[in-house]
C-alpha cells in the first residue's frame, strides 16, 4: 500500500483515481502528477513501485499544498476574514451563506436543522 503524505491509497484503483484521496488533490492535478513523474495513470497503486511512489511524494511535497498545510492555510484565511469584520467573515462568523445564497427558504446546510417556532 502506498503512503503519500500522510494518506494510505487505496489498493486496486488507477492511480489517477487514489491520488484524489490525497485532500487538494483532484481529477485533473492528479493527471497532472502522473505525466509529471511518467507514470500511466491506468496503473494501479498496489502495483506501484518504489521508485514511481518516491517520484509521486517527491513531486506532490516540492510542488502542491495538500492535506494540513492546505487545511491550515484555509482556516487562516477564513479567520483573517472574521477578524477583518467584512461581511464574509461576519457571515462565517453567524454560520451563513458567504456567496449571495437566498436564505429565508433555503440555506439549511449552513443553518442546521430547523428551529421550532411557536405559533399562537
Amino acid at each position: 500500500m502506498a503512503r503519500i503524505a500522510g494518506v494510505d491509497l487505496p489498493r486496486k484503483k488507477h492511480i489517477k483515481i487514489a491520488l484524489t484521496y490525497i485532500y487538494g488533490i483532484g481529477r485533473k492535478t492528479a493527471l497532472d502528477i502522473c505525466d509529471k513523474a511518467q507514470v500511466k495513470p491506468e496503473t494501479n497503486s498496489d502495483s506501484l513501485t518504489e521508485g514511481e511512489v518516491k517520484s509521486i511524494r517527491d513531486l506532490i511535497n516540492d510542488e502542491y499544498k495538500v492535506e494540513g498545510d492546505l487545511r491550515r492555510e484555509l482556516n487562516a484565511n477564513i479567520k483573517r476574514l472574521m477578524d477583518l469584520g467584512c461581511y464574509r467573515g461576519l457571515r462565517h462568523r453567524r454560520g451563513l451563506p458567504c456567496r449571495g445564497q437566498r436564505t429565508k427558504t433555503n440555506a439549511r446546510t449552513r443553518k442546521g436543522p430547523k428551529r421550532g417556532s411557536v405559533k399562537r
